[in-house]
């Protein structure tokens, strides 16, 4: 049974920085693409980061560019995302997500398993 867990959530004041670990077992992560996601309450989920198997190509989306940064340690089977300068609209709970193929997409039926999410607050 394919299992994510992730950790390194928290509160954290606004200009801070959190890092964010995505742990997988049961699966060989590093034959495939995984993702962050986050979802802040009425909003939609949104894909925050992608980063191929190989740890080659990476994607952060424009809300985050230039402060969140994802990277992966396949002998871990462990995928990070940095996150620095934080804002109050980062505040959410973010999931990570192995994806179906060795690339990443933003659209999240790529993706097959996921963990179960980890809150992070903003204090401004």
């Amino acid at each position: 049974q394919v299992q994510l867990v992730e950790s390194g959530g928290g509160l954290v004041q606004a200009g801070g920085s959190l890092r964010l670990s995505c742990t997988a077992s049961g699966r060989t992560v590093s034959n495939y693409a995984m993702g962050w996601f986050r979802r802040a309450p009425g909003k939609e989920r949104e894909f925050v980061a992608g980063v191929n198997w190989s740890g080659g190509s990476t994607y952060v989306a424009d809300s985050v560019k230039g402060r969140f940064t994802i990277s992966r340690d396949n002998a871990k089977n462990t995928v990070y995302l940095q996150m620095n300068s934080l804002k109050s609209e980062d505040a959410a709970v973010y999931y990570c997500a192995s994806a179906r193929a060795p690339y990443y997409s933003s659209s999240s039926s790529w993706y097959d398993y996921w963990g179960q999410g980890t809150q992070v607050t903003v204090s401004s």
